[in-house]
């Protein structure tokens, strides 16, 4: 039976929020959710803290739709790296990112791209679709990403709201897609509210 999962549900200090949409996404069928906290390294008064504590947002997860089991809620770091030096926090000697059940980059310039594909110790490489690409995905570092077990994330709750994001989504979709020959990609949310999560057959 194939389990589903949304690994990019956005966090907030808003924890009402963040437990409606988690809530739903088990209403919805889904196994597992991550709670992602996005540091950009570039802001000022920016650092990687310690991950949101389930088990005070929870004393009993939501039980998944259909199933006699609880949600399973783990966490995740997304680090957006726009300059070399950011990329030392994403090395196997940062303890601060071993708090977390996975790490994500996202690279902000074909460089960074190359170098998340080839040395971080990340567990995903989130791309934005919503845009025109600055730079080409290209094959070698792609393939060296999915021999390392590198999965690429796309993010789909952008795409809702706009035509032309969604124009652009679905065109770098299908060039990461051919490039990687379909390997290694996930499909997420990236849902700071209920109304951007979907039913998982419907993405």
């Amino acid at each position: 039976m194939a389990l589903f999962g949304d690994l990019n549900i956005v966090n907030t200090t808003d924890k009402r929020k963040l437990k409606n949409v988690i809530e739903t996404a088990a209403h919805l069928g889904y196994s597992t959710v991550a709670i992602n906290h996005v540091v950009n390294l570039q802001e000022k008064k920016q650092e990687i803290g310690k991950p949101t504590c389930v088990a005070e947002l929870f004393t009993s997860p939501p039980t998944v739709q259909g199933k006699s089991k609880p949600i399973k809620i783990i966490t995740r770091l997304t680090v957006v790296v726009s300059e070399a030096s950011h990329c030392n926090e994403l090395r196997t000697t940062s303890p601060r990112t071993r708090l977390y059940d996975l790490v994500a980059v996202h690279p902000k310039t074909e460089k960074l791209f190359h170098t998340a594909c080839m040395t971080l110790d990340v567990d995903i490489i989130e791309i934005i679709m919503t845009e025109k690409q600055q730079f080409h995905f290209r094959r070698p570092p792609v393939n060296v990403a999915i021999d390392r077990g590198i999965v690429f994330e796309l993010v789909y709750s952008p795409a809702i709201k706009d035509s032309t994001m969604r124009r652009y989504t679905i065109s770098n979709s299908l060039s990461l897609m051919n490039i990687g020959k379909g390997k290694n990609i996930i499909i997420s949310s990236g849902a700071e509210k209920v109304s951007v999560v979907c039913i998982e057959m419907s993405i």
